[in-house]
């Protein structure tokens, strides 16, 4: 029980710890978010070791102009698929919040998310990207593709600061990382699927049509967004500190020039990175896999220490269990925004829904969210079984989970602030 923990501690501080600042809080912000996380219901068995995949760096991608923060080559790990997922590919886009002034992209560079020097040699494919039918029962024998996240917006910059020896080439990374693929087998893909996590979910939205066009009509071509999501919420205290904080990552790292022209021509650029003003706009077939109250909105965007210098919310931001009354309701309100902000996407028949009352984040890339035996559920059904019956067109699914607390399978995130 106590190394199960462990692992899920530091998988979840590798979700969560977006880095992500406000001018000279760089480090004070990241390791609030880097404090251990762990799950209420951590199962008690032993877990079958996963499949460990390699890194490959896109070889040429620099000349190109595809580089990280520090100019190093961008990367990926891909496991071959096999029978007849053998012309399937599913790429998922690796999340890890933003940088938005030349001081955090600067410490960002020196990092795994800035860096293709610091990234794991391995890593372990588990969730959405298991190869076993037992754990992955949908997508277990298709390629499937982590790409790395290294330019701090989401894949979508494209723009340089030459005095900080950075470079903002999130947009050439995509292009990159899609041309050696598609060189190594996409081209030929039958059915094809975008998914990503946190960043690398608003990432998904920001590329589905993008990534719908490289295939021809007769292939089956949708996106996943996990955790992408992010509203356009007011703090608790009044103010907007995502808006701040993506309005800072557009401005940086040139952003407006890759968002869709048809919310751009009704909005300014910020605005049209929050996936709420977004998903009208992105005709594939997408499917928003979020939880109500997740965790790093509560914590980053809600009720940041910018925003709650006294530390009022510390105590129900590391367990919801310690949350007052008042504070409940604003999490309550934050729901309400959210189901409101997806209303008219949502009445399309070919948008899936998965928005249970979690306190979690990122639900497809863990195993013990995504297909297990005490997995969460919305009306008896497991994540994964819900974006297969949406991807194979099995079932329309729209699943909208009852308010906080009447759901008791959700594996809810708690947090260890020291």
């Amino acid at each position: 029980m106590t190394m199960k923990l462990l692992l899920v501690a530091v998988e979840l501080a590798c979700l969560v710890c977006g880095i992500f600042s406000f001018g000279s809080e760089t480090l004070s912000t990241l390791s609030f978010l880097e404090n251990d996380a762990v799950s209420t219901r951590a199962s008690s068995s032993p877990q079958p070791q996963p499949l460990m995949v390699d890194l490959t760096l896109i070889q040429g991608a620099d000349s190109k102009g595809a580089v990280c923060l520090d100019g190093t080559l961008p990367g990926y790990h891909l496991d071959r698929g096999f029978g007849s997922g053998a012309d399937s590919w599913l790429i998922h886009l690796e999340g890890g919040g933003w940088c938005n002034t030349i001081r955090n992209c600067v410490y960002r560079k020196n990092t795994r998310r800035g860096s293709s020097k610091y990234m794991e040699n391995q890593i372990p494919f588990t969730g959405i990207l298991s190869n076993k039918p037992e754990e992955n029962p949908d997508f277990f024998n298709w390629n499937r593709v982590k790409l790395r996240y290294c330019d701090g917006a989401s894949f979508s910059g494209d723009s340089e600061d030459e005095s900080a020896q950075l470079q903002f080439r999130g947009q050439k990374i995509w292009l990159a990382a899609m041309e050696e693929l598609m060189s190594k087998g996409m081209q030929k893909a039958n059915q094809a699927l975008l998914s990503g996590c946190s960043a690398g979910g608003l990432a998904s939205i920001i590329h589905c049509d993008e990534f719908r066009s490289l295939f021809p009509k007769s292939s089956k071509v949708k996106c996943l967004s996990d955790a992408g999501f992010f509203l356009d919420a007011i703090d608790v205290s009044g103010g907007r500190t995502l808006r701040n904080l993506f309005g800072g990552v557009v401005q940086l790292q040139e952003v407006q020039k890759h968002l869709p022209k048809s919310c751009l021509n009704q909005l300014d650029p910020t605005s049209c990175f929050f996936p709420q003003n977004m998903v009208e706009h992105i005709e594939t077939p997408l499917f928003l896999l979020n939880a109500a109250y997740d965790v790093w909105q509560v914590q980053a965007s809600l009720a940041p220490p910018t925003a709650d210098p006294l530390g009022s919310w510390n105590d129900c931001k590391s367990n919801h269990a310690n949350c007052s009354s008042s504070q409940i309701q604003f999490l309550q309100d934050f729901r309400n925004q959210m189901l409101s902000d997806i209303k008219d996407v949502s009445r399309s028949s070919q948008t899936g829904l998965f928005i249970n009352s979690c306190f979690a984040h990122c639900q497809s890339e863990r195993q013990e969210t995504w297909f297990a035996d005490d997995s969460p559920l919305i009306e008896d059904k497991p994540i994964a079984v819900a974006v297969g019956d949406w991807y194979f067109d099995r079932e329309v699914v729209k699943a909208i989970d009852c308010a906080y607390p009447c759901d008791n399978s959700c594996h809810n995130l708690v947090f260890n602030f020291k």
